[in-house]
C-alpha cells in the first residue's frame, strides 16, 4: 500500500483572491515580511497495490477529477503507507 500526497495550487497566472485576503490579514496583524500568499489544497490517498503503474493512476485521477487543469497545477509525492 502506498500513501500519495497530492498538492494542488492555482497556476501563477490565475488571480488568487483568497490568498490576497489572507495576505492582507497577515499584514494587518503586523506580518509585513510576507510577500505573497497562494492558497491551494492538499489530498492524501491510500492506494492498494495495483497492476497499473501508480504514476499513471494518480495522473489520470488528477486530470479527470481532483484538479481543474485549466487553472490549477498539481504535484504529488508517494510514500510507503503503514497499515494500522
Amino acid at each position: 500500500m502506498k500513501k500519495v500526497k497530492i498538492y494542488v495550487t492555482l497556476r501563477e497566472s490565475v488571480l488568487d483572491p483568497q490568498g490576497s485576503a489572507v495576505m492582507g490579514a497577515l499584514h494587518t496583524m503586523g506580518y509585513d515580511e510576507i510577500a505573497d500568499v497562494r492558497i491551494g489544497k492538499y489530498l492524501e490517498l491510500q492506494v492498494d497495490d495495483s497492476e497499473r503503474p501508480l504514476d499513471e493512476l494518480v495522473k489520470e485521477m488528477c486530470e479527470k477529477l481532483l484538479t481543474n487543469t485549466v487553472i490549477e497545477d498539481y504535484r504529488y509525492d508517494v510514500e510507503e503507507a503503514v497499515r494500522k
